[in-house]
């Protein structure tokens, strides 16, 4: 039978679609992400060896990934911990080490001089984006000050397709993060305020509660996309004030509540390596005050670890929801599930409440990675929230648009004990440079009050309560430089 041309065209389209179909059938489908950012979650969880810790839900989850026991924040405050984690680059300024370091680098600027967040790159590849809560600096995503209205300007322009929050009762995200059960807030209340509360109230009492909901409603209609997701959710606890639903609480034994391990100026060091714990402080109604001439009573020290407890198991418990969604809407065979905390937190450690130090007790977080091919392990090799953006770039096949600092993640969550991997972690805050190794931290502080170098001995002394500097530090050949290799000239200048 003979065909016009027309309809041998038309048989050819036809083959050649079918064909294409198949082959898109059959080619693999980038996996989706659920990136879990937590406020001032320390390592202090059950898979992370504090028995003392009920987080069943965080225990679970880390039994099926990747456990990074020695991650170490660039800064220990959110925003510019964020802001680093989210561009995948070591601080470069002053300016990076603020908590306003998103605003000024990326929001304020024109689209040409802005840095990429690494979600940026993911969205500029087909990934559908989508912000919940505390994911930079803001707790919305928009920036305001802490008493004005929202505003409709975004803290990461170009990151997301949405950015999401419900404040509930509290009216804003500013009121929210510092909120309380009877829809009250520590700004409204010119901070005649506990740093910590535990209320006769349902999960969605308190905003992380209504992140979970808004987070499990978002996932079952980012099923229904034909398009990879970015689904980025962030809680506030267990960041200031320490509040939770009373049932948390009522999760521990207060007197069985260990207390910090080491409560004094660590021997060889000085006041100005630490901190006054103003953040701490400054809630009026603290029935005690911190500082480093002084350490609060036992009694007091455990209400408040108490209270930071609470808070963890209260948030652990919201991710619990948000994991039991991401399994109910099929969704976890092909999602990448990441957990991790912006820093750590003293929690009276070497008399300080609070982070803002170069101490471990500031920089050592929560990093949790699950693929969904993966099998659980422990890492303890040392890594860096610079690490982050290069691992779910490498993990989902998107090329980096700018150069980072940090290295992929992939080969050591395949072999926790891969030889070539660089096993250090640099830091900066409070005029100083940092560097976390295997065996030792090494600070180089740019100051004239209290000693240049201070080093720890990680192995003989984790609760850095001696500087070795003085007699130790010129026999360890190499540290120096170690240290100098992540100099950015940021005190210098």
């Amino acid at each position: 039978m003979n065909l016009s041309f027309r309809h041998f065209l038309a048989l050819v389209v036809i083959f050649l679609f079918q064909d294409w179909n198949l082959h898109a059938q059959n080619m693999p489908k980038k996996p989706n992400i659920l990136f879990i950012a937590v406020d001032d979650l320390r390592p202090e969880l059950g898979a992370y060896g504090k028995s003392y810790t009920y987080t069943p839900n965080l225990d679970q989850f880390a039994s099926k990934s990747s456990v990074f026991q020695n991650h170490f924040v660039t800064v220990p405050t959110c925003g510019a911990s964020r802001y680093s984690m989210l561009v995948g680059k070591l601080p470069k300024s002053k300016g990076d080490l603020s908590n306003m370091a998103a605003v000024n680098n990326i929001s304020n600027k024109p689209e040409s001089e802005r840095p990429k967040t690494f979600v940026q790159d993911l969205r500029e590849n087909g990934f559908y984006t989508v912000g919940i809560g505390k994911l930079s600096h803001h707790p919305d995503g928009y920036v305001y000050e802490y008493d004005e209205p929202k505003s409709n300007q975004l803290e990461l322009p170009g990151t997301w397709d949405e950015m999401l929050f419900d404040s509930g009762k509290w009216g804003t995200g500013h009121n929210a993060f510092f909120g309380y059960a009877d829809g009250s807030n520590r700004t409204g209340m010119n901070k005649q305020v506990k740093p910590y509360e535990s209320a006769e109230a349902e999960d969605t009492g308190y905003p992380d509660g209504l992140t979970a909901e808004l987070a499990i409603d978002k996932l079952s209609e980012l099923k229904e996309r034909q398009e990879p997701f970015f689904l980025g959710v962030g809680f506030f606890k267990p960041h200031l004030p320490f509040t939770a639903p009373k049932k948390y609480w009522d999760l521990y034994e207060e007197s069985g509540i260990p207390l910090a391990p080491f409560t004094a100026i660590p021997e060889g060091s000085a006041a100005a390596s630490l901190i006054t714990s103003g953040e701490f402080n400054q809630y009026a109604l603290g029935e005690e005050k911190a500082g480093l001439d002084h350490a609060v009573s036992d009694e007091y020290a455990r209400k408040i670890r108490h209270a930071y407890l609470a808070s963890v198991s209260y948030v652990d418990a919201q991710i619990g929801k948000v994991l039991d969604e991401l399994e109910k809407q099929g969704l976890a065979e092909n999602t990448i599930v990441v957990i991790w905390g912006d820093h750590g937190w003293h929690l009276g450690d070497d008399l300080v409440w609070g982070k803002h130090t170069l101490f471990d007790w500031a920089l050592q977080s929560v990093l949790m990675i699950k693929t969904p091919d993966g099998k659980g392990n422990y890492i303890n090799q040392i890594v860096s929230t610079v690490d982050i953006a290069p691992t779910l770039l490498e993990l989902t096949g998107v090329k980096p648009s700018e150069k980072l600092d940090g290295e992929s993640l992939v080969e050591l969550m395949k072999n926790p004990e891969l030889k070539s991997w660089r096993n250090t972690a640099y830091s900066y805050f409070n005029q100083g440079n940092s560097v976390r190794t295997s065996e030792y931290r090494l600070t180089r502080y740019y100051r004239s009050n209290g000693p240049e170098y201070e080093l720890y001995d990680q192995i003989q002394d984790p609760n850095e309560t001696k500087n070795i500097a003085p007699e130790k530090l010129e026999s360890l050949e190499g540290l120096k430089e170690v240290l100098e290799k992540g100099n950015n000239g940021i005190f210098e200048k």
